[in-house]
C-alpha cells in the first residue's frame, strides 16, 4: 500500500520509525560498554546494525537485559505525511492498512489508493494535523487500555495480599524498582526505602541502582523474589517488598567498590 502510494506521488500517512535520538544513543552505548559490547553503525546505526548485535548476545545469559535495553534505545512509531521509513521493520516505505473498520489511519489510506486507482487524489485536508491527531488519540487509547488492565490486575490479586513470588526487576527508577512477577502478567514497586538501610545512586544509563554503602546493585532483568504488601484499587497499584534472593538476582558491585577506595 506505501509503495503504490509512493509510486504514484500521492500523500498519504506513513507508519514511521525513526532511530535513536544521539542522547538515547549515546546512553545505550555507555550501557553496552559496560558488557564489553559495541553497536555498529557509528552515530547513525541502522535496523541490521541492532540485528547484528543481538545475534551476538543471543547465547548470553544477560540477553533479556540487553534486548530490553536496545529496545527502549528506540523513538516510538507514529503517523505522519513524511516518509521517513520504519526503522524497527528496517521499511523504506510503511504503512497501516489492513483495519480500516476500526483505526482512521488504515481508512484514509483506503481512501487515498480509491482515489489514486480512479485516477484522482484524496485530499481530506491537512495532512500533517490529521498524523499528529491519529499518533495522539493511538497514544490515548493506549493509555487508556493501560489503565484498565493495572485496575483489572489489582482486582485480580487484591486477595493475594502477604504472598510470595519470583519475578524479574522491569523498570528501574529513581524512587525504586518494578518487578513483573513470573506467575502472572502483573507488575509492582519496590519503592527505593524498601532496600535496605542505605542511599541509593540512580543511574539512568545503566539502568540500575546502586547502594552507596553496601554497593549493593539493582539492575534492569535481575531476579528477584518479593511479597505483596498492598494492592490499592483506587490508584491501581500494587507494591512489594523484597523476600529474598534469588538466581541472577542483585549483586553487589565489587568493582566498583574497590574502584571508590583507589
Amino acid at each position: 500500500a506505501s509503495d503504490f502510494l509512493s509510486g504514484r506521488r500521492h500523500p498519504a500517512l506513513y507508519r514511521v520509525h525513526e532511530g535513536p535520538t544521539p542522547e538515547k544513543l549515546a546512553n545505550l552505548r555507555e550501557f553496552l560498554k559496560g558488557f564489553g559490547l559495541q553497536l555498529p553503525g557509528g552515530d547513525k546505526p541502522t535496523a541490521k546494525h541492532y540485528a547484528k548485535l543481538l545475534e551476538t548476545v543471543r547465547k548470553r545469559p544477560d540477553v533479556q537485559l540487553l534486548q530490553t535495553v536496545l529496545l527502549r534505545s528506540l523513538q516510538q512509531a507514529q503517523y505522519s505525511p513524511e516518509n521517513v521509513g520504519h526503522f524497527g521493520l528496517a521499511y523504506e516505505h510503511y504503512t497501516h492498512f489492513t483495519s480500516p473498520i476500526r483505526r482512521y489511519p488504515d481508512l484514509l489510506i483506503h481512501r487515498a489508493i480509491k482515489a489514486a486507482l480512479a485516477g484522482g487524489r484524496y485530499n481530506p485536508g491537512n495532512w500533517v494535523d490529521l498524523g499528529l491527531h491519529c499518533s495522539q488519540t493511538e497514544r490515548r487509547a493506549d493509555e487508556a487500555t493501560r489503565e484498565v488492565a493495572a485496575w483489572l490486575k489489582c482486582y485480580y490479586m487484591r486477595d493475594r495480599v502477604g504472598e510470595e513470588f519470583e519475578g524479574s526487576v522491569s523498570a528501574v527508577t529513581s524512587f525504586g524498582i518494578f518487578v513483573a512477577l513470573d506467575d502472572f502478567y502483573v507488575e509492582g514497586l519496590v519503592h527505593i526505602s524498601e532496600l535496605g538501610q542505605d542511599y541509593f545512586h540512580f543511574d539512568a544509563a545503566k539502568h540500575q541502582l546502586l547502594g552507596d554503602r553496601t554497593r549493593k546493585c539493582y539492575r534492569l532483568a535481575d531476579r528477584v523474589k518479593v511479597k505483596i504488601v498492598r494492592v490499592d484499587l483506587d490508584t491501581s497499584r500494587i507494591d512489594f517488598v523484597l523476600a529474598g534472593d534469588v538466581a541472577g538476582g542483585p549483586r553487589r558491585a565489587r568493582s566498583l567498590r574497590r574502584r571508590a577506595r583507589s
